[in-house]
């Protein structure tokens, strides 16, 4: 069977780098009559790893359909050592939100999902209150209350599992969801589930973190997206972004300034993740914008 022109795929991979790597995933490309409309590699010295991200698609009627060429590209990527994925691009991820009281971040996501600024599905929101419902019953979206307790941590967070292999969840999103999850949570959900911190990190971790940038008399303030590790806010960085402030802005300017400023930084996370440009790198992440 052969693939549908009109659709495109995202190839990603990486591995070990190596002299001949980027001429074999091309020189594949190029023998499947694929035509390649995006390319970006990169060879990172202090680790030793080789990044990779193109988007293709059909060049001649005869390009196998994406279940071939996952079959086929299987030989090239054990030669190198690849973890890789090759996706059809036209299939929107599904994004599980998850908030607290603060809606911000959550109404900025829906509003680029609904405008079509952003190309994800949003089957769920999980919430450990009840704030939000009406915000996300009013998009057409299920809203899961699932309150928590430290002692009933543990089986509130079984009950999130649940919900993300239920709903075949392909990415999980703290829209300012104040609460930390446990080492076994995080572990589960490893390179699919992105955190917006309120600080420019390292600094200033925690709770209210405005409020300690404030007292500290600071003259930027930020916000960064990362992914979720065991490890509280030390998650690769994704995307981070600053706004000048001085000794006239009280707090709650700060906090309100932030906020702006913490909806550009997620929303570029999650198109980016959702895109496959982001890629883990040790403690780091590479980007391909």
């Amino acid at each position: 069977m052969n693939a549908d022109p009109s659709i495109p795929y995202i190839l990603t991979l990486q591995c070990p780098d190596g002299l001949g790597v980027q001429a074999a995933v091309m020189g594949f490309l190029a023998g499947h009559q694929c035509f390649i409309t995006e390319s970006h590699s990169y060879g990172d010295p202090l680790t030793g790893r080789f990044f990779m991200r193109c988007v293709f698609r059909a060049g001649h009627p005869n390009m196998p359909d994406l279940p071939t060429m996952q079959a086929h590209f299987q030989t090239v990527a054990t030669n190198f050592g690849m973890e890789w994925a090759l996706v059809d691009a036209s299939r929107p991820p599904r994004v599980l939100i998850a908030v607290s009281r603060f809606g911000h971040c959550m109404n900025d996501l829906l509003h680029r999902w609904k405008s079509g600024q952003l190309h994800i599905q949003v089957p769920a929101v999980v919430s450990n209150h009840d704030d939000m419902r009406d915000l996300a019953e009013w998009h057409g979206i299920a809203y899961h209350h699932l309150p928590v307790t430290p002692e009933t941590k543990a089986e509130q967070e079984r009950r999130l599992l649940d919900l993300i292999a239920q709903q075949d969840i392909d990415l999980v999103v703290l829209a300012r969801y104040m609460q930390v999850l446990s080492e076994e949570m995080s572990a589960a959900l490893s390179g699919r589930c992105i955190n917006i911190h309120h600080s420019f990190l390292p600094s200033f971790k925690g709770a209210r973190p405005y409020q300690q940038a404030h007292a500290r008399g600071v003259k930027l303030i930020g916000a960064t997206a990362h992914y979720v590790t065991e490890a509280l806010d030390e998650g690769p960085i994704i995307e981070q972004e600053v706004v000048r402030v001085d000794h006239t802005h009280t707090g709650d300017e700060l906090v309100r300034m932030g906020r702006d400023v913490e909806t550009v930084v997620l929303a570029r996370a999650v198109r980016w993740h959702c895109e496959r440009r982001v890629f883990m790198n040790d403690r780091k992440t590479v980007v391909f914008k």
